[in-house]
């Protein structure tokens, strides 16, 4: 390779790793809320990607969110984020994967735990699953009620200690920190106690409703720690 060549190809390279990040976030500001997939195959900040299966989400902040927590429950309740914001708080630090493969180690997530909303809400005796609803107007998640009670399991609002942005499905998602990301719903409004495990999204288009790291969907990845 010729000198004049070879300082031509470092040149470039040194420029697109500067660049990157800005190409970057262009593209994920052209994709967001992308229905098709795409923005899956663009690696984003801190290695995440972005997914949705609508067209578009509303953005909702601290002066219009809601989240709802209703079905088989004694006291059904409506939380601003504010009102979320002032109950105890629980910080896990924890890796996140993905079910299409990629992984982000040791991400903080901080939120209340959903077991507390559950017991402040006083589930009934019919009561065993929990299903999750969003405010895309599409996506749906559940749990078993023992799995809802586990203490890694998070009503987030933050993560990588900032608040939940509106891409990563702020102001407040659901945290299963055991389990493949797509248990953990993005943009959550809606909590529903019920007598049965409703399969989600996901599990309607052959997920495991299961989906516990390295043991379901067919995969081996090593536990999430």
């Amino acid at each position: 390779m010729g000198r004049r060549l070879l300082l031509g190809t470092l040149g470039l390279g040194a420029f697109g790793v500067l660049a990157a990040p800005t190409l970057q976030r262009g593209l994920e500001s052209l994709f967001a809320g992308d229905p098709t997939g795409l923005t899956g195959l663009l690696p984003n900040g801190g290695g995440f990607r972005y997914y949705s299966v609508t067209s578009s989400v509303p953005n909702k902040d601290a002066s219009n969110y809601r989240l709802t927590i209703d079905g088989l429950v004694d006291h059904p309740r409506s939380y601003s984020l504010a009102d979320l914001k002032a109950l105890p708080q629980t910080r896990i630090v924890h890796d996140v994967q993905c079910v299409t493969g990629w992984r982000v180690p040791g991400t903080p997530f901080e939120g209340v735990r959903l077991s507390h909303l559950l017991d402040a809400a006083g589930v009934q005796t019919k009561g065993r699953a929990i299903r999750f609803t969003c405010f895309d107007g599409a996506y749906t998640e559940s749990l078993t009620l023992q799995q809802a009670r586990r203490p890694d399991i998070l009503v987030a609002h933050r993560m990588q200690d900032k608040p939940l942005g509106h891409n990563h499905g702020g102001p407040v998602r659901l945290y299963v920190a055991p389990m493949y990301f797509y248990k953990s719903a993005k943009w959550l409004s809606g909590i529903t106690v019920t007598e049965d495990v409703r399969p989600g999204y996901w599990e309607d288009r052959g997920y495991d409703v299961d989906a516990w790291v390295g043991r379901s969907n067919g995969r081996d990845d090593a536990p999430t720690s």
